[in-house]
């Protein structure tokens, strides 16, 4: 009886934990007024908050005082900590308590939600010439020396290492002081210094919620803006890194990396950590002081772990919803689509106003390949220089140059060398085996090439033996000449031939070394017309509206930019990938990648267009991206076919939405599909299974605007998830050029029947005009059919929608 009484008591004093409250009453983006005393501070949509007002101040304090007045009316003093109070986009605060308090506050009065913190994570050159930025898009905007002149982009990331060349305020071109933007620079507690130098304008950390939970430790993680993880700097320098810094790993130069928008401003907001991640609580701050600090551009590199416990569905939470409030002051929101393909219905992206970004393969291959002494050549990849010409090298083992026979197993992977035979070693090639350490990131290539270096190898081989399917090899710059063979089948060639070669005694100890070999040349790329390429592991749709994954009549992913072995920057410090420990550069995949183009992109269209809405940014670069690879091929998608080999399918929108970013092209698009605040909330009033109670919780708007269908949001793109016989959706271009007229096309597969009225249209600068979509089903095949409307313009403007629709009986 004691036992269960003991059991029982657990349950009631459960851990406390941080939870996320919304309360009664409009934050600052939408309060119109009606409380005495304090003035409106509503912005319209697309305006910025002007936070220097009075009425703005006052305002923010009026609330603050109101989050603290409910709590000490509910809770003793000790018993509960609060973490954040947010103000300006959404009203509500964040709270360490108990389950019990939390249940407490859930039912106390003006209280409309509470939601228990979850985690974020991150969804972790060459690219600049590969999108024709150097040529296409930068002259136009003055040059490399000013594109994107005077734009702030915001990253809630892991930090910055501001001591990079690729943040440096340059001597030649000093950046002016930015008064518009406010936010606040921290002190280095170290140096004594501001993390802020003119090319960084405000640098800030948010780990309230990750300390009060106890996962923060300020020895690892900083109690600083500092990046002690290396995520943070590399998007920061996609996006917005200083032009031609010599990228050098290991004494050798890889190329010259830059930013998509070399001269626009980073403003840092650390709020993800090494060993951790993030708290939604934390991110949220970070989102709130970004937008109340003036960013123009956002970039979230980072993705939900799992989906938040207390919301159905996946468009309303306090994530998404304060990037809805982000985008109504005007903020275009990029974020990385997740890296849980190439299954369907991974994404961690959904909304529509944001701009959600899978990760393409680029046209950077690098690639290696060993030549035995019997003549056969081996392919594999290493970033390394090669052995000298025309010398053959003898081919050492691990396990044969041991000092002590022990533990076999534990030495073939070549991390330790002091366990390894000097002598034996010494001027020869050495050959090690890819363990299981090196998918769980204990064993590194960077290790090996230490060995070999420390034993005087002239080089070493690391062969995989047995690979887990699916398993991704990326290269390495090493700076002794190094090769993975990845593919089983030539690692069995190799041992074969090493085998024979090879002579032993009675015991298996070897008596001579006969095989030989050479390395070759990995430094430099190969570039293949084949790209771009969607990545494997870029999530796929189709996009779902509930933790139910039942579909969304809305298409995300939204655009394709690349996202595998990306150059850029790192933190010396950062300790996120072993084989880049103590470098000032990294090469990284994932769609954390491919976000930071579009966002350093974007800042391009917003410095050309000052006054566009952030829904207007992303129409130009959606409407205007190619489907076609470098060779004039459709784009293919990386895809596991049955024995978890990989192969390429020919992709759809579900893989790269409309398709991969053209810079050129979006600067000057003809036509954008816009949208604003209102459209959104119609979008959610309009979407099944989502109650107006619950979306007026999160938005202070009642649901009196309708669009009849989610899918009549006007998107750049369509998508109807039940099709049945016919259904018209309506779209309404608006003319950004002189007058011109469009014809109006569309093709579909032969499943669903496609037509657009009118068939042509002429618009006058700035005007609007609204066009339908019909979509018939003529055969139910249990798939989804794919197409696309194209509006051509008489003075060369294009703008081109991806449409997918499902086709129904009933």
């Amino acid at each position: 009886m004691f036992m269960v009484l003991v059991l029982f008591g657990l349950l009631i004093f459960a851990k406390s934990e941080v939870y996320i409250v919304t309360v009664e009453g409009d934050p600052v983006i939408s309060y119109r007024g009606g409380i005495d005393g304090f003035e409106a501070t509503a912005v319209e949509s697309d305006q910025k908050i002007d936070v220097t007002s009075d009425s703005v101040t006052s305002y923010s304090q009026h609330l603050e005082k109101r989050h603290d007045m409910l709590l000490e009316s509910l809770f003793e003093d000790a018993s509960y900590t609060k973490v954040y109070s947010y103000k300006h986009l959404i009203n509500g605060f964040a709270v360490h308590m108990s389950p019990e308090q939390a249940e407490t506050l859930r039912r106390a009065p003006g209280v409309k939600s509470v939601d228990r913190d979850w985690k974020v994570k991150k969804l972790t050159t060459h690219t600049p010439q590969f999108l024709g930025l150097p040529t296409g898009v930068w002259p136009t905007g003055g040059g490399f020396d000013r594109a994107g002149e005077d734009i702030v982009i915001g990253f809630v990331d892991s930090g910055i290492f501001p001591h990079h060349p690729s943040f440096q305020n340059t001597i030649t071109e000093p950046y002016e002081p930015l008064p518009r933007y406010r936010g606040k620079c921290e002190i280095d507690p170290d140096t004594k210094r501001s993390f802020c130098n003119g090319k960084i304008v405000g640098a800030q950390h948010f780990a309230k919620a990750a300390t009060v939970s106890g996962a923060f430790n300020p020895e690892i993680d900083f109690a600083s803006p500092l990046d002690g993880d290396g995520h943070g700097s590399h998007t920061a320098a996609i996006a917005a890194g200083n032009n031609g810094i010599p990228v050098r790993v290991h004494g050798y130069e890889y190329g010259r990396a830059s930013g998509m928008a070399p001269r626009a401003r980073i403003a840092v907001y650390k709020a993800l950590y090494r060993l951790f991640g993030g708290f939604v609580a934390d991110v949220v701050a970070a989102i709130d002081q970004a937008v109340h600090d003036g960013v123009d551009i956002l970039n979230l590199s980072v993705g939900p772990n799992s989906p938040p416990a207390t919301t159905r569905t996946t468009f309303l939470n306090p994530f998404d919803a304060v990037l809805l409030s982000a985008v109504k002051a005007g903020v275009f929101v990029a974020q990385a689509a997740g890296n849980g393909g190439p299954f369907a219905k991974t994404l961690v992206s959904y909304s529509p106003w944001i701009a959600s970004v899978a990760a393409a393969v680029d046209d950077r291959r690098y690639k290696n390949h060993l030549t035995l002494g019997n003549g056969k050549i081996l392919a594999g990849i290493g970033m390394s220089p090669a052995t000298r010409t025309n010398q053959k090298y003898t081919l050492v083992a691990a396990n044969d140059v041991l000092l002590d026979s022990s533990g076999k197993s534990t030495t073939a992977d070549c991390q330790r060398p002091e366990v390894l035979n000097k002598n034996m070693v010494k001027g020869n090639i050495l050959l090690c085996g890819y363990s299981f350490n090196f998918v769980i990131g204990t064993a590194s290539m960077a290790k090996v090439a230490e060995t070999a270096k420390v034993l005087g190898a002239v080089g070493f081989v690391l062969a995989v033996e047995n690979a887990s399917p699916g398993t991704k090899f990326d290269p390495v710059p090493v700076g002794v000449p190094g090769i993975l063979i990845t593919d089983v089948s030539k690692s069995m060639v190799l041992i074969d031939y090493y085998n024979v070669s090879t002579s032993r005694d009675w015991t298996g100890r070897v008596k001579s070394f006969k095989a030989v070999g050479s390395i070759g040349n990995g430094l430099e790329p190969i570039l293949h017309k084949s790209a771009p390429m969607v990545a494997l592991f870029s999530a796929r749709g189709p996009n779902i509206k509930d933790y139910s994954f039942r579909d969304a009549d809305l298409l995300k992913p939204d655009i394709l930019a690349p996202g595998s072995l990306i150059w850029a920057s790192w933190s010396p410090n950062g300790t996120d990938e072993a084989n880049y420990i103590g470098e000032h550069f990294a090469m990284m995949s994932g769609t954390s990648m491919a976000a930071p183009h579009i966002a350093g992109i974007a800042a391009l269209v917003k410095q050309k267009h000052p006054h566009w809405s952030p829904a207007a940014i992303k129409s130009a670069l959606m409407t205007t991206t190619s489907t076609l690879d470098r060779a004039e091929r459709p784009i293919l998608a990386q895809q596991y076919s049955g024995s978890e080999t990989m192969t390429f399918v020919r992709a759809t929108p579900f893989d790269y939405g409309s398709g991969h970013v053209n810079p050129r092209a979006a600067l000057d698009p003809g036509l954008i599909f816009d949208a604003g605040y209102e459209d959104y909330i119609g979008f959610l009033c309009t979407t099944p299974g989502l109650d107006s109670h619950e979306i007026r919780n999160y938005t202070h708007l009642p649901c009196n605007y309708t669009l009849g269908h989610p899918y009549n949001l006007n998107s750049p793109s369509i998508a109807v998830s039940h099709l049945v016989r016919t259904q018209t959706v309506t779209r309404t271009v608006t003319n950004v050029n002189q007058e011109e007229t469009y014809k109006i096309t569309a093709r579909m597969s032969p499943a669903v029947a496609i037509e657009t009225s009118p068939q042509a249209m002429t618009l006058k600068p700035g005007e609007s005009r609204k066009f339908t979509v019909t979509l018939t089903v003529r055969s139910v095949t249990g798939t989804y059919s794919f197409g696309e409307v194209l509006l051509k313009g008489n003075r060369g403007h294009k703008a081109r929608i991806p449409v997918v629709a499902m086709g129904y009986d009933r």
